[in-house]
């Protein structure tokens, strides 16, 4: 039987980003307005956090240690010891009204993250690869909002949605040079909601949390539905699994009002755990450099 909990009452302004890593056996997630990193461990104990000097889209830990993470002003590495970002680049530093939003790390170790409009209106975004040597990469441009981005399990799929065209893509996935062609429109989803974060089973169906849809489905790799999940909040804004076994689904939410107007659950802005799928993740690379 399918059951939902709240992990962690954390009331986050904007959570974002769960990532389990397999090798410390915790959770991170991120605050985004609330310029912050989270951490717990599979039962939601063991909470800690970190504050980041700017809005903070997306993050993964690195090989060598610590994180890398895409904040308002680009690409930095962070020390969790002294909560020090180092700036890497800022790809798009020409463009004050854009800021990094959702970000993950491909099979080979190279962060993918794209940028969102700071008023949600405008497609003049763009989706950038970070290399482990710290070159740049632009895979794609004229987006909305990112968000979404995850891989098939071969690595050879990119999925990755631009939330307010209601649009999750599928694009042909170069492993050797991180380059991402052949966009097609994969799903649209229908309202209410949008495709917000997502990320990918062991047997390559695609789970994407509806913000505003109060719902997660699971998308077959041909795009159909295989599943829908009713959630308690609207505001869920990303999944991922993890746990000892890789089969709790995580889900962050956000508690920020819209229009003046607050989320009117009074969960909204937790951590849950989402458990009895019957489904088991994939472990989640670390950034090579």
């Amino acid at each position: 039987m399918v059951s939902i909990e709240v992990l962690v009452p954390a009331r986050n302004e904007l959570g974002e980003g769960p990532l389990w890593d397999v090798q410390e056996q915790r959770l991170y997630w991120i605050d985004s307005l609330g310029k912050s990193i989270w951490r717990c461990d599979a039962v939601g104990r063991d909470v800690r956090w970190w504050p980041v000097p700017e809005h903070i889209g997306s993050m993964a830990l690195r090989e060598k240690g610590g994180a890398v993470v895409a904040l308002r002003n680009g690409f930095h590495f962070y020390d969790f010891a002294t909560a020090r970002a180092t700036p890497i680049a800022d790809p798009e530093a020409d463009r004050p009204n854009t800021r990094f939003n959702d970000g993950k790390v491909d099979r080979r170790g190279r962060f993918v993250a794209g940028t969102m409009d700071y008023e949600e209106k405008r497609d003049n975004c763009g989706l950038h690869s970070l290399h482990s040597d710290g070159r740049t990469q632009q895979l794609d441009e004229g987006i909305i909002c990112s968000n979404g981005p995850c891989w098939s399990p071969d690595g050879k799929t990119f999925y990755f949605a631009d939330t307010w065209k209601k649009t999750i893509y599928a694009y042909d996935y170069d492993l050797a040079t991180g380059a991402a062609t052949n966009k097609r429109p994969w799903v649209v989803t229908k309202d209410p909601g949008a495709p917000d974060g997502s990320t990918v089973d062991s047997e390559g169906f695609v789970w994407n949390a509806q913000v505003y849809g109060n719902r997660i489905v699971r998308y077959a790799p041909d795009g159909r539905i295989d599943r829908e999940i009713a959630f308690p909040v609207g505001s869920l804004t990303s999944v991922m699994f993890g746990g000892p076994d890789l089969d709790i689904l995580y889900v962050t939410s956000m508690a920020r009002a819209i229009n003046g107007v607050p989320p009117k659950e009074a969960e909204a802005g937790h951590l849950f755990a989402v458990k009895g799928l019957g489904v088991r993740g994939l472990p989640e690379p670390r950034f090579a450099g």
